[in-house]
């Protein structure tokens, strides 16, 4: 990789917030060096309040505090920080970014829906056979949809505000959730995104990113730990993903906490993200019985965009 730059990629969800250092060519060739996640909950209450509360600022620098150190030891050129649903909904994103600034030397960039889509279309994607696929992202906040055949993104994509911290907060009150509120939650995604999805062309292979389709899929498989290798390329039957979906969600927080592939900071809002894949898996016109997991997504796409022209419209 003679004309690789090392890079760090952030990427600030409502739910987690996570770093890559790679080495990337101008090809696009991509060596990993590091990789990182620390749930902070960035988005606690954003969508009641439009607000970033301080507690959860304040767990997000800690963490980015933590990066700062794994990025100088590794000689990082350049980064790239990219923020998505809740810093898009808080009015006191300025603020936020005048504090990440502080700590991790650049500010973060505000990404819209669409290029959230497109970052994990290829970062999904990116290095795959030629081929006609879909690229399912359910974050904490948001849920992204994108389909296409293009290496460097896709024909049809969208974002949808709906997502694991976002229904969780919205309906499941209850631990666990009763009946009536997983019933509520999941008329909610049907009249969300349900109408929207059937709209869609039909799907041939449909590949699941991020954290909440990898641990929904963990359990599937029945996962003695959280395995990556054994999660990338898993094929799931879209059945077996279907009741994951919902044992997750009728589970206790306790419960949940206890299956050995959970991470603790997932398990009180893993049951609104795993309702929200359930309608996608009812809705979305599949021309295929399983779906392939990866453990690439918008983190990867964000790296591979400092050298792949990724924000050009």
């Amino acid at each position: 990789m003679l004309d690789a730059q090392r890079v760090a990629a952030i990427d600030c969800g409502t739910n987690s917030i996570r770093l890559l250092v790679a080495d990337v060519d101008i090809d696009g060739t991509k060596t990993d060096l590091a990789r990182e996640m620390r749930i902070v909950r960035l988005g606690q209450g954003v969508d009641r309040t439009g607000f970033l509360a301080e507690e959860a600022i304040e767990r997000t620098l800690a963490a980015l505090r933590e990066y700062a150190v794994i990025i100088a030891d590794h000689g990082v050129e350049k980064i790239r920080f990219c923020a998505t649903s809740a810093t898009r909904d808080a009015t006191n994103s300025a603020e936020f970014g005048q504090r990440v600034e502080r700590v991790i030397g650049v500010r973060p960039e505000v990404i819209s829906g669409l290029s959230e889509s497109r970052f994990s279309y290829v970062g999904a994607t990116w290095g795959l056979p030629p081929g006609s696929r879909a690229v399912l992202d359910i974050g904490g906040g948001s849920t992204e949809l994108v389909l296409g055949d293009k290496p460097l993104g896709p024909d049809v994509g969208e974002s949808y505000d709906i997502g694991s911290v976002r229904m969780t907060e919205r309906f499941l009150h209850a631990d666990p959730p009763t009946l009536a509120e997983i019933g509520t939650c999941l008329d909610a995604c049907d009249r969300l995104i349900g109408r929207e999805l059937e709209k869609y062309p039909p799907v041939t292979t449909l590949i699941g990113v991020a954290g909440t389709i990898t641990t929904v899929a963990a359990h599937a498989l029945e996962l003695p730990r959280y395995d990556s290798e054994a999660l990338h390329g898993a094929r799931i039957p879209v059945a077996e993903l279907a009741s994951a979906c919902l044992a997750l969600a009728s589970m206790s927080v306790a419960e949940r906490r206890d299956l050995p592939f959970m991470h603790p900071g997932r398990a009180d809002v893993i049951g609104g993200g795993a309702l929200v894949l359930d309608s996608v898996l009812s809705h979305l016109p599949l021309q295929t019985d399983e779906v392939v997991i990866s453990e690439h997504d918008i983190l990867d796409g964000i790296a591979l965009s400092f050298v792949l022209p990724l924000d050009q419209p």
